[in-house]
């Protein structure tokens, strides 16, 4: 027998019903009323529920689904919440923990060097901020920034695009590829080279004009060299896809956990058989790729796009960890920081002439860079003093990891006088580099 409908009254103090217990000690089901005949709590072995709060131990077996706003609890089971669940919920409501992705400028937004304009790369020279390339042969692949102009995969709006200058055939000693230098106080927290190694997952969407198997790797930044290789498949041509690949913490080699190299992240374009091994395991030496995998030079015209690339603790593909846009500029420039004159003769740096041929001023970056930066400069400068001068070059004289200052060599002025740099006219930029 079931009861569907009870009346209140029935349970009124008057009738001195003021509690009910319904089952044996395996099942028992306990209501508790107040005067007018209102359920104020019911409670089973398990589950204890009030008018405001949920409080006891819940087993996920027991409760379809929780509505309400206060848990009191602690002991929600393990059992109950899926891997990745919280983690997802968070960053679909904007939410986050901290920096959960450890790849910097991952959605391709920030390109201070190039600003979107295509560029063939010379050796562990960068292109989009914080990704640099590989490349033992001279001139056989583009980088830029939205290359092609394909539409983006869902949630993107850059892309980082790699087209073959030619159909290369690789050699033994030859590699190819798109990489980022994590710093080590980045990756500490992983405890990677212990006991304790934590496992890691990359995730990235990945275009292609190819098909086929393709491969990457990490590999230590310091000490003796650890290589991890790592295959994924590309199914079909010209169409985003999805990839994701855990790799368990290595409890081998020397990992820093100070501002220099943590670990390097490559995605192979083309690797000979000197550089390959077997993916799959964290193996001693300096493996790039698997020869076996698609080779990206080999084709004249092929494209490789990536974005949305992503590096996080844990054996599980969360969604990408967005930041702002200031947040994610911050970040690359504690690497590389251009201070730029678009044209409008806007103010770089105040200074003083020491002499009648040198003018001296400081430069403040945006942010504190990892170290003393290298310095370069693109562009023509006006000096103002007394009037404006031309400078015939601008060059660095010492750096900090706040501020640098710098020469600007020009020929006339009154020794003493103050002044200040600024753009000629053009387009210019005073450009720091700490990159690993």
């Amino acid at each position: 027998m079931s009861l569907t409908k009870v009346s209140p009254s029935l349970f009124a103090t008057s009738n001195n019903i003021t509690s009910v217990t319904v089952g044996g000690s395996a099942n028992t089901i306990s209501l508790t009323f107040d005067g007018s005949g209102v359920i104020t709590s019911a409670t089973n072995n398990a589950v204890s529920v009030a008018n405001t709060a949920i409080t006891g131990n819940i087993i996920s077996s027991q409760i379809a689904s929780v509505s309400g706003s206060v848990i009191t609890a602690n002991t929600i089971a393990n059992s109950a919440i899926q891997t990745g669940a919280v983690e997802n919920y968070m960053s679909a409501a904007g939410l986050g923990f901290g920096m959960r992705n450890r790849i910097i400028n991952g959605q391709m937004v920030l390109d201070q060097r190039n600003a979107g304009a295509s560029v063939t790369p010379t050796n562990l020279s960068y292109n989009l901020d914080r990704w640099a390339c590989l490349l033992t042969q001279s001139s056989k692949f583009t980088v830029q920034q939205n290359a092609g102009a394909v539409t983006p995969p869902v949630g993107f709006s850059k892309y980082l695009g790699a087209t073959s200058s030619s159909a290369y055939s690789i050699v033994a000693g030859d590699r190819f590829g798109i990489y980022q230098n994590i710093e080590s106080f980045n990756g500490a927290d992983l405890a990677w080279g212990t006991a304790n190694a934590k496992s890691i997952t990359i995730s990235f969407q990945v275009y292609s004009s190819l098909t086929g198997t393709f491969s990457g790797n990490l590999r230590t930044g310091s000490g003796t060299d650890y290589s991890y290789v790592f295959t994924y498949s590309i199914p079909v041509a010209n169409t985003w896809t999805t990839i994701s690949v855990t790799i368990a913490g290595p409890t081998v080699g020397t990992w820093a956990s100070d501002n220099s190299t943590f670990v390097s992240v490559n995605f192979s374009l083309g690797v000979g058989s000197t550089y390959s091994t077997t993916a799959g395991s964290w193996t001693a030496g300096n493996y790039w790729g698997n020869s076996s995998a698609v080779s990206v030079v080999g084709t004249n015209g092929a494209t490789f796009y990536i974005t949305g690339v992503q590096l996080e603790k844990g054996s599980t593909a969360t969604s990408f960890d967005y930041r702002s846009y200031g947040a994610e500029l911050a970040l690359c420039q504690r690497y590389y920081s251009a201070l730029p004159d678009t044209g409008a003769q806007n103010g770089l740096g105040a200074g003083v002439c020491l002499n009648t041929s040198n003018f001296y001023f400081v430069a403040v970056y945006p942010v504190p860079m990892r170290t003393a930066p290298s310095f370069t400069s693109t562009g023509t400068f006006q000096v103002i003093v007394t009037t404006g001068y031309t400078p015939s070059s601008v060059t660095l004289s010492a750096a900090g990891t706040t501020s640098a200052a710098l020469v600007a060599a020009i020929s006339g002025p009154v020794a003493a006088s103050g002044g200040f740099i600024r753009g000629g006219g053009s387009a210019c930029s005073l450009n720091f580099s700490a990159e690993l």
